[in-house]
């Protein structure tokens, strides 16, 4: 009787606990394979999330696969319309039609055949412009931080006669593209060719823009941020962005280097990115260098070999920043190696002075044919130059073509010779605003542009 009872107990408590194991391993089951399917369905749509992201990064839009797959026509025919677009915003249709032209299958389709038509239409309505009546500004180094260049201390006379400020500049390019200015190239304006003997000979060159527009150069002197300017609210050097366009790096209260829009050079860029029609066809401006503090911020002068660690580096760096410039339009320049009078120093002096521009800027930036005279001193009368002056000719022999001085008394003045063309320029400062403001009223209305930090009055020359 024990013996059943306890086969009873025994056996019956094993089979529910055989048949409680059974249903356990059965909701274990079901539990695990549920688990597993938001398992799979979590895995797929954050592998849904990181395609989505690296097609966004990689420009792909949503719904279209990242096979690495060649663009499909249609993306073809929009990007050459961009392209083209682009040329036709800074007035050169003759690009636009030529590139959209370049594809013989995108040439067929209508939305292509529509924009030639555009374009041939547009570039028919333009003007050609009287090259005599482009005038000529110039800049030096953009006060950026005010409160540092207007200190009171020994050199704010001379920065508030000569600069301009980043919000006077501003306030003059916007002024300007409302009144249809047009930067334009001074090789634009008038360039070499030969006549019918071979021989050289300067002519006018056609600038066609649309009907109201006029055209105008500018230039910016001094190019170097000085060693005296430390601290005085300027840039330190132009460089090179992440971007590939040249930007300018400054130096901040607490020792550190920004980055940023901190001159004429950086400002312009951005100035026409936004508005590309005050560009013809890629223009920009004239930067004059001299070379006893070296170029564009970099001590790249002979003078520093022995007292700058980072010479050679400074020098590799400079002719980069240099070819960068070029490459985005910019036309670099002499203003002499000394900064000298070049009209009045001695013949000795001139060539000694000129010998020093090739030998330290001219083997860093290459080959330049324009010289902007420091002072605005020309080297010779207002009578056209001859083979008699001897600066003139020895100017020549180093490859120099175009000759700029300063009057600002005139809008425009320009004299083209055989074999050389001079223009005159006018400068946009403290000095220019506050004792002849109507001199600029083409350009500008004075009072509306004029910085309400700048001490006045403005001391005389």
């Amino acid at each position: 009787m024990k013996l059943n009872n306890f086969r009873e107990r025994y056996f019956g408590r094993s089979r529910n606990r055989t048949l409680h194991m059974i249903i356990l391993a059965f909701l274990g089951m079901i539990i695990i394979a549920v688990l597993a399917l938001c398992g799979i369905a979590v895995n797929k749509k954050l592998r849904n999330k990181v395609i989505s992201a690296d097609s966004s990064a990689a420009g792909i839009s949503p719904g279209r696969e990242a096979t690495g797959s060649q663009p499909s026509e249609e993306d073809s025919v929009i990007s050459l319309l961009s392209k083209a677009q682009a040329l036709a915003a800074q007035y050169d249709y003759d690009g636009a039609i030529r590139l959209l032209k370049s594809d013989a299958s995108a040439a067929a389709r209508d939305e292509v055949v529509s924009a030639i038509a555009n374009y041939e239409t547009e570039k028919a309505a333009l003007v050609r412009i009287n090259p005599q009546d482009v005038t000529h500004i110039f800049f030096h180094s953009l006060i950026m931080d005010n409160s540092k260049a207007f200190d009171g201390d020994k050199k704010q006379a001379g920065y508030n006669q000569m600069m301009t400020t980043k919000s006077e500049f501003l306030k003059i390019m916007q002024s300007m593209y409302d009144r249809g200015y047009v930067l334009v190239k001074l090789h634009d304006l008038a360039y070499e060719t030969k006549d019918e003997n071979g021989n050289p000979k300067f002519t006018y060159g056609d600038i066609m823009l649309p009907e109201g527009k006029k055209a105008f150069v500018l230039s910016q002197d001094d190019v170097c941020y000085y060693e005296y300017m430390k601290g005085d609210g300027f840039a330190s050097r132009i460089i090179i962005g992440e971007d590939g366009y040249p930007t300018c790096e400054m130096e901040m209260e607490d020792g550190s280097v920004a980055v940023g829009d901190y001159d004429l050079v950086p400002i312009l860029e951005n100035f026409i990115k936004t508005h590309p029609g005050f560009s013809y066809k890629g223009a920009r401006g004239i930067l004059a260098l001299t070379g006893y503090n070296g170029i564009l911020g970099y001590r790249t002068d002979e003078a520093y070999k022995d007292t700058n660690p980072n010479y050679e580096e400074d020098r590799r760096q400079a002719a980069a920043v240099a070819q960068a410039l070029k490459d985005h339009g910019w036309e670099l320049a002499s203003h002499s190696w000394g900064h000298r009078n070049m009209g009045a120093i001695s013949m000795e002096h001139f060539k000694i002075d000129s010998d020093k521009w090739a030998r330290n800027v001219g083997t860093l930036i290459g080959p330049t044919d324009i010289i902007l005279f420091p002072f605005g001193s020309d080297i010779g009368s207002w009578t056209p130059y001859t083979d008699a002056n001897e600066r003139f000719t020895y100017l020549k022999s180093l490859g120099f073509r175009y000759f700029c001085n300063v009057d600002a008394s005139k809008t425009t003045w320009m004299q083209m010779g055989t074999d050389y063309f001079r223009q005159a320029r006018r400068n946009l400062d403290g000095y220019r605003m506050y004792y002849y403001p109507d001199s600029l009223k083409d350009l500008i209305n004075v009072p509306d542009v004029f910085d309400p930090e700048r001490p006045t009055p403005v001391p005389p020359m």
